[in-house]
């Protein structure tokens, strides 16, 4: 395809990096098992050798994904968590990471449990107010990590802001937008140096993959990263890298319809009994609506909503549900519904939890792509449920 620039978000997700094959003229990108690659001369090959370092099939995965965030490259991951500690491998013992207070549990276990006994310590702050970063900020701190809208709270963070705080300073900004994903929002033009994603959510979207991926123009880090995956193996599979390649084409209209569906049923929910609270970025209601409007082009498809009762109630409303079925992750084509603390936040200690307001009756909803009349009378009954 002709220089990527000049076409939609729609248009690069179906032909970013995809080509027809040269060979046969495929018009779907060839999905290759090869585990190593001929050579015409020792040292001398197509630009694959093997299998770990590099892969067609994943190789054009990345072309695509790097141009939806508008990144010179993309390195595709065996998961999420391995792309966010093959990022933190670059850190060396004293190095020093801000971030987010309220975050994905993997990545909290992943700096709380794994970096910091190697000496990188991590300060964890309320990034809604931009003041906490800057006085975070230290001589060795490498890397700011900001996770918008935030997992389960959804709290929204002022990207541009961050970004004019590390310019200046040694930290690259960090971005995890596997929530809003590029149709929605583009952190890399709001000023961060990288973006992750977790590929098993949104950008494949049907619930069937496993994947990451970190993005950016960076061509120092990228060098590092390539490195760094090629030297431990964290590596997307081509049979991975295939799915989500065919998940990502549906990505801008999937994305519409999670975000008028969770719109249509944030709206509803927070008018209804037995409902304490609704926490939705695209709601007038959300402590941080301005900002998520400045950024983002809609709400999203996720929703955190707080079951009067407390977890007799929350365990009753999730028992009954039929459609949203409880399940961790999120971003498929079906909806699902959880309990952070029990589940996806288990690994947050209880006080850190209850800080930030993870309590008993806390649930995460994310909104497929079924009928939003189905899915609001499935939450109807499931609220009846929870009143015991």
């Amino acid at each position: 395809m002709s220089d990527s620039k000049k076409h939609g978000l729609e248009t690069l997700a179906i032909h970013a990096g995809q080509a027809p094959d040269p060979v046969h003229g495929a018009v779907m990108t060839p999905l290759v098992l090869s585990s190593t690659f001929a050579q015409r001369s020792p040292g001398e090959h197509t630009g694959f050798e093997y299998a770990r370092t590099d892969n067609p099939t994943r190789q054009t995965l990345e072309k695509c994904l790097a141009a939806l965030e508008g990144a010179e490259q993309a390195v595709a991951f065996g998961s999420g968590c391995a792309s966010m500690t093959t990022l933190f491998q670059t850190l060396r013992p004293g190095d020093h990471i801000v971030a987010c207070d309220d975050v994905y549990g993997g990545t909290f276990r992943i700096l709380d449990k794994v970096f910091k006994p190697m000496g990188v310590e991590t300060t964890w702050v309320d990034m809604t107010d931009p003041n906490n970063v800057k006085g975070a900020l230290r001589d060795a701190t490498k890397f700011v990590w900001v996770e918008t809208p935030t997992n389960p709270m959804l709290k929204v963070i002022d990207i541009a802001k961050i970004a004019e705080l590390t310019k200046d300073h040694a930290a690259k900004l960090c971005v995890d937008n596997t929530f809003a994903t590029p149709v929605l929002q583009r952190p890399l033009e709001l000023g961060a140096d990288l973006v992750c994603h977790s590929l098993t959510k949104y950008l494949n979207g049907h619930s069937d993959v496993v994947g990451g991926v970190l993005m950016t123009s960076d061509a120092e880090l990228i060098e590092k990263l390539r490195f760094l995956q090629n030297a431990t193996g964290a590596i997307l599979s081509p049979f991975d890298s295939f799915m989500v390649l065919r998940g990502v084409k549906t990505l801008p209209v999937r994305m519409d319809r999670h975000a008028q569906s969770a719109l249509t049923l944030a709206s509803w929910l927070s008018e209804q009994d037995g409902v304490e609270k609704v926490l939705y970025p695209g709601l007038a209601s959300h402590p941080q609506h301005e900002t998520a409007m400045k950024q983002m082009k809609a709400g999203g498809g996720m929703i955190t909503a707080v079951i009067e009762g407390g977890l007799p109630a929350a365990r009753r409303f999730l028992e009954t549900t039929e459609l949203f079925t409880l399940a961790e992750s999120l971003g498929g084509v079906e909806s699902l519904i959880e309990h952070p603390a029990i589940m996806t936040h288990g690994a947050v200690p209880a006080e850190t939890r209850a800080q930030l307001g993870i309590d008993d009756g806390l649930i995460r909803l994310s909104v497929g792509l079924e009928s939003v009349d189905d899915l609001r009378d499935d939450l109807a009954a499931a609220l009846k449920a929870a009143k015991g």
